[in-house]
């Protein structure tokens, strides 16, 4: 390759071995952190371009502070006035962290050895960034365009994720409230419905958000003359849950505070109708065998309706009351459920809406949803299922799921965390990936966000989750992740299998209006009592009540 003019020169090895230092005076303020440099090596026999990452910058050529004690004088002036010329002081020192070549096979090959003293240090070009930064061009299949390099020009340097490493590998966006990540996660989904990728998606929306993805339908950067992508909004009031997919745990996390007894009650009059009904019990089934439940033990369990002693047991009968209140709602359904052939499918996003469900209830929507999802593509993959069963499923599939935290939080168990842990540990090998979306990592389980292996980190001030993403996720260099609280609204470190190494991206703008803006609260108050004003104005202005246009009164009509 052609090399450019260079920037500086190496002054010898860093701190670690994996960095040196070199010196530039950096007129054009071009050097920031993060950005990217470059020198020639012989590596094996062979001329390697060695990439780098500027972390650290201190200057070492400053003006006196003498010229710097009266702020009405500049130093320039003195500096003039003393006869050393107008040329810029400024001379930096730089610390940069050695990436290495990139292979195609391997990735980056660090050479573990510093540039000797001397060496001269060139700035990346886009063109070579564009190269070696990414896995895919934009609009390659595969291809997820997600932003641009923060330390260059907007649009220079486009970053693009690789959709095959977050789809077998999993996805975590981490970020404090407000700093973005609803945002992100919009522009990942937008780029797996783009004609070159025509993904099968779901997002469980616990808050509504997700609405506006159903613009990508009609806009023209998502359709061509035979694709139009498909979003299908699922309300509330539309989703169902079928009781016999309900298991023991689930029951049991539907009615906390049950007694050691009602425990005991309830799991031998499930395993009851689990064997005499397998797959099709309903809630009907479940309560006939709690009532039965109160039979002596070593008896066949049989309906005991008429049995009016049974009926009086204190016991049984909170447990029914406890049973029938919580599974007599429009979600539990004695034979429907959501199918999965019309939630999931190629070019389809369905937004999972779980807002106004209580927390419970939405845990366990999820858990049962999972565990369906899973056991599709199992059957599927080992040919169990044909094509006109309802566990066929012949395609990956990609779920995201939003406030993550809720679902798999640290130090407790709920009714999603063991599904979501078997999926994340063995989803890749039946194709289902999935996407978590989380503003409190330090309350989401180590283990979950360990196997996410490509991260998209945003604002992140507390340092309890600061501490928490620089346990649990790998492949984020030390000095990036010092950036987090400084990151703005809109800027994320990406890092992981999706792309060659971590860097800084400013997220691109969406294709369809975002749906989680903030309310702007003193506008509202402002409207309010504009509001206000304007009926007291009108009531004022009103005539008197025994006011009538034609002259007399209505009473006498």
């Amino acid at each position: 390759m052609t090399l450019g003019q260079p920037i500086g020169t190496t002054k010898g090895p860093g701190e670690t071995p994996h960095e040196y230092i070199f010196v530039a005076p950096d007129p054009n303020q071009e050097l920031k952190y993060g950005e990217f440099v470059y020198h020639q090596a012989q590596v094996d026999g062979q001329n390697r371009t060695i990439l780098a990452r500027i972390t650290k910058r201190v200057p070492i050529r400053l003006y006196p502070d003498s010229f710097l004690a009266d702020p009405t004088i500049s130093p320039q002036s003195i500096a003039q006035a003393l006869g050393l010329g107008d040329s810029s002081p400024e001379l930096f020192e730089l610390t940069a962290t050695i990436l290495g070549y990139l292979d195609p096979i391997l990735g980056f090959v660090n050479p573990r050895i510093p540039p000797p003293p001397g060496t001269p240090i060139y700035l990346a070009p886009d063109a070579m960034l564009q190269k070696v930064l990414c896995q895919l061009g934009p609009e390659e299949n595969g291809a997820v365009h997600i932003g641009s390099l923060l330390s260059r020009p907007k649009g220079h340097v486009p970053i693009v994720l690789d959709a095959r490493g977050f789809t077998s590998t999993h996805l975590a966006i981490i970020a404090s409230t407000g700093a973005g990540k609803s945002y992100l996660a919009a522009v990942i989904l937008e780029e797996l419905l783009r004609p070159y990728n025509r993904a099968a998606v779901m997002v469980i929306d616990p808050h509504a958000e997700y609405d506006s993805l159903a613009e990508m339908e009609n806009h023209p950067a998502f359709t061509t003359q035979e694709y139009r992508p498909r979003v299908k909004i699922v309300r509330p009031q539309d989703i169902k849950v079928r009781v016999s997919s309900l298991t023991l745990g689930d029951l049991r996390y539907l009615l906390p505070d049950l007694s050691e007894k009602m425990h005991y009650v309830l799991g031998r009059a499930y395993r009851t109708v689990r064997s005499r009904y397998r797959e099709r019990w309903t809630r009907h089934d479940l309560l006939v065998a709690i009532r039965a439940s109160g039979q002596n033990q070593d008896e066949p369990i049989t309906d005991p309706s008429a049995d009016e002693e049974l009926e009086e047991d204190p016991t049984i009968q909170a447990l029914l009351w406890r049973v029938h209140s919580r599974l007599e709602t429009t979600i539990f359904d004695d034979h429907q459920s959501l199918p999965l052939q019309e939630l999931f499918r190629p070019g389809l996003c369905t937004v999972l809406q779980l807002n106004e469900i209580p927390e419970r209830e939405q845990q366990i929507i999820v858990a049962t949803l999972l565990r369906r999802l899973n056991q599709a593509r199992m059957d599927t993959t080992r040919n169990r299922a044909l094509p006109d069963d309802e566990n066929y499923l012949p395609y990956p599939v990609f779920v995201l799921i939003e406030e993550a935290h809720n679902y798999a939080p640290a130090g407790a168990e709920v009714a999603t965390t063991q599904i979501l842990k078997q999926i994340l540990s063995e989803g890749r090998k039946f194709g289902i990936a999935v996407g978590l979306i989380s503003q409190r990592p330090g309350k989401l389980d180590a283990d979950v966000l360990s196997q996410c292996m490509t991260q998209c980190i945003m604002r992140i001030v507390n340092p309890i989750d600061q501490s928490r993403v620089a346990e649990s996720v790998e492949t984020v260099g030390r000095d990036l992740l010092k950036e987090l609280p400084a990151l703005s609204k809109g800027q994320a470190i990406i890092a992981g299998a999706s792309i060659n190494t971590p860097v800084l991206v400013q997220v691109r703008q969406r294709f369809t209006p975002h749906g989680a803006e903030n309310p702007d609260a003193p506008g509202e108050w402002l409207a309010y009592f504009e509001k206000t004003n304007a009926e007291r104005r009108q009531r004022d202005d009103a005539p008197p009540a025994d006011h009538f246009p034609f002259g007399k009164s209505r009473l006498y009509k």
